[in-house]
């Protein structure tokens, strides 16, 4: 008899066209696990209403259904992997906050999936799509919940006015709702903050297209032909928190010792034109352009990239240097552990490991990557991590024992944690329900259910 599929519910905080770390890497993880075939996958991605759209979205891209904005996903991920696997994609309604620069779900987005079909759901930033949540209880609906943290919130926070006061209040939030919601939790570095049943594994993977890119690369070290023609780079969203701020000081402390670096700086965002001005009062060759695709052909040429970062939690840009064959110079911290097993990645602890560390890579050639070192940086290989610290391999569902009648009078440790973690959710619960409490915590007002303009561009009906 065959074994029934379980289905798997992909949860994530932002969509495609805005090329966020949380609606790529989602969007990959659901096609390799449905390629997988072991599971019948669904994404469920946020809908915002065209209001939104144009705070959001780059060059003012508009959508004025669900269905068109699935058929824009799609086709992106096609032209990335080729041939599509099955999966499905869902909407639930999201508002877009400018004071969190993030969107946050509006109403109990767990009402996206039925009862019959809802066996494992993957929450995509965990604390994110929970901070606010009211409605049906994650672990009551879903058989099993598994929370990826993507972001490193609390090295934001503290960058803010009142930053560590805010940092924390919001780590005891996060370990709250990440613990009440979900069963086990998957770190991508320990540069993230520390919650309760929680484990550190890197389930992210690079697009295919930069292991090709890598794989031609090698093909030319091999052959001894002169692979890499220009010097060193940075890309990343110009904010001074995506590390301009210690790329730029490195650079101005020690120009003397750099002289004759040229390097050239790709991104956009609220900080660009101070970045560029800061640039250009150096004396080095620093120059500063728009952000682009990483897989441009304009990156393929470069030898190395230096990315001093440390507020990713871990860098896709670096893995996807890495894939490419490249040098990549970074800070000995946390959120580059994963990185540390491969030759081309030189990590610096000091501002003098630095500037050796980066003059010595722009006079020597990258080692060529081992097949067994570009398969760890596929999405396959972040697929196989995934499954396995997650622990979702198809097995069949355990039923819970009834009571022996001669326990009736004890209670064992498990069932008062279980008795004490029901309570503290109904807590939350009951404040994630009152109006003026959800927004002196944060959120956006009047999203506890959907308007009925989201209401009908999502096919749903209206709440009232």
């Amino acid at each position: 008899m065959a074994r029934k599929q379980q289905h798997v519910t992909i949860f994530t905080t932002a969509s495609l066209p805005w090329m966020t770390g949380t609606a790529v890497n989602p969007l990959f993880r659901a096609a390799y696990l449905a390629k997988a075939s072991d599971w019948e996958v669904t994404l469920v991605v946020p809908w915002l209403s065209k209001g939104d759209q144009v705070l959001v979205y780059p060059n003012k891209m508009k959508f004025s259904s669900p269905a068109e904005q699935e058929g824009y996903v799609r086709r992106w991920l096609e032209e990335r992997i080729g041939v599509l696997p099955k999966f499905n994609i869902r909407f639930y309604p999201g508002k877009f906050s400018t004071e969190k620069r993030s969107i946050l779900p509006v109403g109990d987005i767990t009402q996206t999936i039925s009862d019959d079909r809802a066996d494992i759901a993957v929450l995509e930033e965990p604390e994110h799509l929970t901070w606010y949540h009211h409605g049906r209880r994650w672990k009551n609906k879903f058989r099993k919940v598994i929370g990826v943290v993507h972001t490193n919130y609390l090295e934001y926070v503290k960058r803010e006015k009142n930053g560590y006061i805010s940092a924390f209040v919001l780590k005891y939030i996060n370990s709250w709702v990440t613990d009440i919601y979900c069963h086990k939790v998957i770190r991508l570095s320990a540069a993230t903050q520390d919650v309760p049943r929680s484990v550190v594994c890197n389930v992210h993977g690079v697009n295919p297209k930069f292991i090709e890119i890598g794989k031609l690369k090698h093909q030319q070290l091999c052959q001894r032909e002169q692979a890499f023609f220009k010097g060193a780079y940075y890309i990343g969203k110009m904010v001074w928190s995506k590390g301009y701020t210690e790329l730029l000081q490195l650079l101005h402390k020690h120009q003397k010792e750099l002289s004759g670096l040229k390097m050239e700086l790709y991104g956009s965002g609220e900080d660009a034109d101070q970045v560029k001005a800061s640039a250009e009062r150096l004396n080095l060759d620093i120059r500063v352009y728009p952000g682009r695709d990483h897989g441009d052909s304009i990156f393929h040429d470069y030898k190395v990239f230096i990315n001093p970062s440390t507020t990713d939690v871990v860098c896709t840009t670096t893995a996807e240097a890495l894939a490419m064959g490249k040098i990549v110079i970074c800070a000995n911290h946390p959120s580059n552990e994963f990185f540390k097993r491969f030759p081309n990645c030189h990590m610096y602890s000091t501002e003098k490991e630095f500037v050796r560390l980066t003059m010595k890579a722009l006079a020597e050639e990258p080692i060529p990557l081992s097949e067994e070192l570009r398969h760890e940086l596929s999405w396959e290989a972040a697929t196989e991590r995934f499954v396995r610290v997650a622990d979702i391999a198809q097995t069949m569902p355990v039923r819970q024992q009834p009571s022996s009648s001669q326990k009736f009078m004890h209670i064992s440790p498990d069932e008062l944690k279980k008795n004490m973690e029901e309570a503290s959710a109904f807590f939350h619960n009951t404040i994630s329900g009152i109006e003026a409490a959800r927004c002196v915590f944060g959120a956006i007002p009047n999203t506890l259910q959907p308007d009925e303009q989201q209401c009908k561009e999502l096919g749903w009906n209206s709440q009232g």
